[in-house]
Formats: C-alpha cells, sequence, structure tokens
C-alpha cells in the first residue's frame, strides 16, 4: 500500500479523525487520540502501535524500527510500504485503531458507539 491507500483506509474507520502535525505528518486518530502516523513527504515512513507481544519481533525485522519518542508505547516505524501486503497493512492498522480504542475512557468509548 503507498502513502494514499493507507490514509484512505485510515479514514475509512469508524469516527477516525486526520490533522496535520509537525508540518508533515498526517496523523489518525480515534477519540482525540493517535492510532498511525503517516509521512507525507517524499519518503515513506508509517508509524502504528502493535500489541506487546508482537513488537519485539517486528521491531528488528527488515525494514522496520521502532518508532522514535513512540517505543515505550509499543509502536513500530515501517521505513518500506513494501514491507507488508495490503491486507497485512490492514491488519496492523485495524488493530493498532482497535488497541487505541480500547483504552479511551467507557465514556468516550459510548460516545463512539
Amino acid at each position: 500500500m503507498d502513502t494514499e491507500a493507507i490514509r484512505n483506509y485510515c479514514l475509512s474507520l469508524p469516527h477516525v479523525t486526520e490533522d496535520l502535525k509537525w508540518q508533515v505528518d498526517l496523523c489518525f486518530s480515534i477519540g482525540g487520540k493517535m492510532f498511525c502516523v503517516l509521512d507525507s513527504s517524499e519518503r515513506f515512513s508509517c508509524a502504528f502501535k502493535v500489541a506487546d507481544e508482537d513488537f519485539e519481533a517486528l521491531a528488528d525485522s527488515k525494514d522496520i524500527i521502532p518508532a522514535p519518542y513512540m517505543a515505550r508505547n509499543k509502536w513500530i516505524q515501517v521505513k518500506s510500504a513494501a514491507r507488508f501486503h495490503q491486507s497485512e497493512w490492514q491488519e496492523h492498522l485495524s488493530g493498532s485503531y482497535a488497541m487505541v480504542k480500547s483504552k479511551l475512557t467507557k465514556k468516550a468509548q459510548e460516545l463512539l458507539d
């Protein structure tokens, strides 16, 4: 998936908002909490949260690093759009979305549902 396909997929998830931070990063959020950060410049970079048990294996694999400033929260940064097939991208992005949504307050979750 390229940058535009990732953007479109993130925006297709329920209640997702998009904003530009740090002048180049498209940030996708649920309930005000980021679940994906996508570099909008020419170089590809996409960061998102992964399950605790998957973090080490993914962070040590090709074209992936622990996300700067967010690794302590189990975020990875993918440096190549070709690193995952489309279905894998969708699985990781929807997983990040679900993990972040589950950490929202009960009241925030109820407002979204």
